[in-house]
């Protein structure tokens, strides 16, 4: 793999594993239960708990796997954009469909959490 490919994996992943994390920080207990609130207070904090990590999980995975998507298919259209640039289009499209992984991710992840609330 080329030094290129290997650092814009890496980035990318570690955006994913950033991600995760930084969703992740919503698993702890009351971080964003509004005590006044009737919901809140009638829900109990181990729903709201599994409710977070459904929706970290789902963003995170969905961004790491999106990482991984657009690190392999993006070095391998720039590989064959070298040998024929009239391929732009197509290649956008490929890189695109793998960047979606992660929009889907993030959709579930609201709807998981609109469910809470």
């Amino acid at each position: 793999m080329k030094p290129q490919a290997k650092l814009a994996l890496v980035l990318t992943l570690g955006a994913g594993v950033l991600a995760t994390v930084g969703t992740a920080v919503l698993w702890l207990p009351g971080a964003l239960a509004d005590e006044s609130s009737q919901v809140a207070a009638a829900l109990d904090p181990g729903i709201w708990r599994w409710g977070f990590m459904a929706a970290a999980l789902a963003a995170g995975l969905s961004a790491i796997g999106a990482a991984y998507a657009v690190a392999r298919v993006g070095s391998a259209a720039m590989g064959a954009l070298a040998e024929k640039p009239e391929l732009f289009g197509r290649l956008l499209i490929f890189v695109g469909l793998a960047e979606g992984i992660a929009i889907y991710g993030l959709i579930i992840s609201i709807l998981i959490l609109n469910r809470l609330v």
